[in-house]
This record gives structure tokens, sequence and C-alpha cells, in this order.
């Protein structure tokens, strides 16, 4: 009895230019989708305190906002981001947050019940595994 011969398993030449083209197609895929992921310029926020909202604006207009009662707060929209710039609340969480400039992100002072969240609509994924 004869048996089969195994094929060939080395690459060839036009494995090679099938391998590139398949590269190719996934990086502009890659930076056509992702490449839309900045901050939306529709975006806006909304500032609540203590349930009640105070503020509200667009993230493109500059503009800054005193938050007064037992805790005093500045909020500052440099026309990309909002910021919460300065506080006098023991723990300080909401001026470590840092900047937010995407919808949904949030900065919260829980000791004056401060909410900044900025809305809108997104046209990138909410979150990205890997």
């Amino acid at each position: 009895m004869k048996s089969k011969s195994s094929p060939e398993l080395r690459p060839r030449p036009m494995d090679a230019v099938v391998a590139l083209v398949v590269a190719l197609l996934a990086i502009a895929v890659a930076v056509a989708y992702y490449g839309s992921l900045g901050a939306d310029s529709a975006a806006g926020y909304v500032i609540t305190h203590r349930g009640e909202e105070v503020a509200s604006g667009s993230l493109s207009e500059p503009r800054e906002i005193a938050v007064e009662g037992e805790y005093h707060l500045r909020i500052v929209c440099d026309g990309q981001r909002v910021t919460v710039t300065h506080s006098d609340c023991p723990t300080q969480d909401c001026v470590r947050t840092g900047s937010v400039s995407r919808p949904g992100q949030t900065i919260v002072c829980l000791p004056e019940q401060v909410i900044v969240k900025i809305v809108g609509h997104s046209s990138g994924p909410d979150l990205v595994i890997g």
C-alpha cells in the first residue's frame, strides 16, 4: 500500500501578498473607525447641586461656574473639557478627577452633592477591551 504524500507547508510568495493585503485592510478599518473617537462637538455638560440643575451648556463655550453651599466649588469649561479647579471640601476627589470631555463621563463631589456630567451622543464605542 502506498500512503498519500503530505502537502508542502512552506510559505510561498503569494502567501506574503495575501497577508500584506489583509494587514493593510485591517489598518485602514481601524483608522476609519477609531479616528473619529475625539470629543463630540455636540456634547454639553449639566451641573446639578443637591439634585437641582444649576448650570448647563455646550462644551464649545468657555465658561466658569461657581457652586456655593457648605463647600465652594469652581468649575471651568475651557471650550473642550470641564474641570473642577477648586473645592474646599475635605476629600478633594472632584478636583483630583481631572478633566472630562466625552459623553457619559462625570465628576462628583459627594460632600457638597455636586455632579458634573457630560451629555450628548458619542459616535465611538462605550468601551474598548484589549
